[in-house]
């Protein structure tokens, strides 16, 4: 095999990995357009990805995975730490040892035949102090071509990471995709991830959530920084400043839309813009100024399809047009495109369904033509907003962290922490009601801490103490404020009152003002509130008036002492590695609602 580095640590594995795996032929995938373009033909050829009319879908490719193999797996996913202890409740655990030795027979020689592709890839931009690199290899086309949109890879990276070893080994084998013997698994200790028998992207693609959260969350832990499960956005007022926020948001509560947002008629024509930077992962270290500096570790964006359209997320939409893979949606075959439901009213009529068999829009009502987690693979690049800070190596300076869930009656539109400690509380119990969109009853509370529950990649009582660990560390005018939001707030009617979308830059607004010290705020049981008339309702008469407002911004007391009581069971569900801080500001909010 020819040698892209020289790195011993690099050369040592793939001997050992090529000598359990077995594969025909070996390729380094040196990230040059040609090569890329070479596989995606080749990948044509055997059926692995369908080429898409490039007229009107230039360099677009579709793919279809298994029937059985269209999501993250959950219960599949293990953190394979020395002690169940440092996995922690949230996570499924196994013993490393054991579990390199189930991998290893499950994957030996599943590569004969097959060809071994070797992918150095750099999360952040390379050579940034905020990256971090992997090498992945893997079995698959559709792998390779995924990698090189979510991350950026070649011998540049190679050269960046010279003889380090500050790197993650990635193994993906793709062997039967026989669910039962399906394991993604995370070794965070040994900055390794290892993932067979699936062909989906979130569970092969280990750049994505195994790396930028499970892995480089126990890393962040370990060397003093964050990685978290956050959108990063940019807001451009008239005068030309730019403020920028995080924001953690469980699924189903509108991250993609807040991550691409486009501001109101009247903030437009008044100059406002509004700047992607991430739709998903954040990875945050304190700069040399002591502020907090957060990088995009991605270089393109896996969104889900359906419901996406012209009027929900146009920016999204826009950035599918060129270069994307698109995963289990519907082929139009009348002009060689793809389709979802809620693209449009039109669905094809002559179309194959997200598994290849032919479809119907008007008349096979009963069975969608895409799959409801069917994705799109596209270059950030190509995002009518992404930030002209995109690639900055040091990463844009953040003002808030916003912390978002849905629920019906609880949580008031916005408020904000009372400090540090209370924002990290208000994180660690972040909820939403379950949605029609998830399996199982509707209207349950799931906690989901810091939108992080399925990506720690360690004890989630360890993470919130790391979180209240980094707030010792800020100077308190430098840290950024921390908020919560609540979108869909309902009236007695089962009504939501916030027409949301756009529209929450109102809100937005009034957060980087109380950053910026410009705007007063009302003490309540939970924290501090806008006073009604600090939130701008130009141009929502008859959607919003002051008085509705007042009421999306009340405390209902009696809803707030069963809120305290659930978290006080979550809090129990965790064990003793809760900080006492959190359970001191638990203490404070029962005192407050009594």
């Amino acid at each position: 095999m020819e040698r892209l580095t020289t790195n011993p640590t690099i050369n040592a594995w793939l001997d050992e990995r090529i000598a359990l795996l077995c594969p025909d032929n070996i390729v380094w995938i040196t990230g040059e357009k040609a090569q890329l373009d070479a596989l995606k033909e080749e990948a044509c050829k055997t059926g692995e990805l369908i080429k898409l009319n490039q007229e009107l879908l230039p360099e677009c490719y579709l793919h279809r995975t298994a029937v059985n193999d269209v999501a993250r797996v959950e219960a599949r996913t293990f953190i394979c730490t020395p002690t169940k202890e440092e996995a922690g409740p949230l996570n499924n655990w196994m013993d490393p040892t054991e579990t390199y030795k189930m991998l290893d027979d499950i994957a030996r020689g599943s590569y004969k035949g097959r060809t071994m592709y070797i992918i150095p890839y750099s999360m952040g931009p390379i050579g940034s102090p905020l990256a971090k690199i992997g090498i992945e290899i893997t079995d698959s086309i559709y792998v390779v071509s995924n990698m090189a949109i979510m991350t950026r890879v070649g011998t540049k990276v190679l050269e960046v990471l010279g003889d380090s070893d500050d790197w993650v080994r990635g193994t993906h084998c793709k062997c039967d995709i026989d669910p039962e013997k399906r394991y993604i698994c995370q070794f965070p200790q040994d900055n390794a991830i290892y993932s067979v028998n699936s062909g989906y992207g979130g569970n092969v693609l280990l750049g994505k959530k195994c790396f930028a959260l499970r892995i480089a969350s126990y890393q962040a832990m370990k060397e003093g920084w964050q990685a978290e499960h956050m959108l990063i956005l940019g807001i451009e007022n008239p005068q030309g400043e730019t403020k920028y926020v995080c924001a953690a948001f469980p699924s189903a509560c509108g991250k993609t839309n807040l991550a691409m947002l486009i501001p109101p008629e009247g903030y437009k024509s008044k100059g406002y813009k509004v700047f992607t930077v991430g739709d998903d992962i954040s990875w945050i270290r304190k700069g040399p100024d002591g502020r907090l500096y957060a990088i995009n570790p991605e270089n393109g964006f896996f969104g889900v399809a359906p419901g996406t359209n012209d009027k929900s997320n146009p920016n999204a939409l826009a950035t599918t047009k060129r270069g994307t893979i698109f995963t289990n949606v519907c082929h139009n075959l009348d002009n060689n495109t793809v389709w979802w439901e809620g693209l449009d009213k039109n669905p094809p009529t002559n179309a194959n369904d997200w598994t290849g068999i032919p479809w119907n829009g008007a008349v096979d009502t009963d069975r969608p033509g895409a799959n409801p987690n069917s994705r799109f693979t596209a270059p950030a690049v190509n995002c009518p907003c992404l930030s002209p800070e995109f690639e900055n190596p040091q990463g844009v300076p953040i003002s808030a962290f916003i912390f978002g869930g849905r629920r019906a009656k609880l949580a008031p539109l916005v408020y904000q922490s009372r400090d540090w400690n209370h924002g990290v509380f208000i994180g660690s119990v972040l909820s939403s009601e379950t949605t029609a969109a998830a399996t199982g009853a509707v209207g349950v509370v799931r906690r989901d801490p810091m939108a992080m529950r399925p990506f720690i990649g360690y004890d989630c009582g360890t993470y919130f103490q790391h979180w209240l660990d980094i707030g010792k560390t800020l100077d308190p005018n430098k840290a950024p404020k921390i908020f919560n939001v609540n979108w869909f707030r309902k009236d007695d009617e089962g009504h939501f009152m916030w027409p949301g979308f756009g529209d929450n830059l109102r809100v937005l607004e009034w957060i980087i003002k109380r950053c910026e010290g410009e705007v007063d705020a009302v003490e309540t049981p939970i924290g501090f509130m806008p006073k009604p008339e600090d939130i701008n309702l130009e141009g929502l008469e008859g959607e919003v008036t002051l008085d509705s407002l007042k009421a999306m911004l009340s405390v209902d007391k009696d809803l707030w002492k069963e809120e305290a009581a659930g978290i006080e069971e979550f809090y129990q569900s965790l064990g003793n590695t809760v900080p006492k801080e959190l359970h001191d500001c638990l203490e404070t909010l029962k005192n407050n609602v009594q």
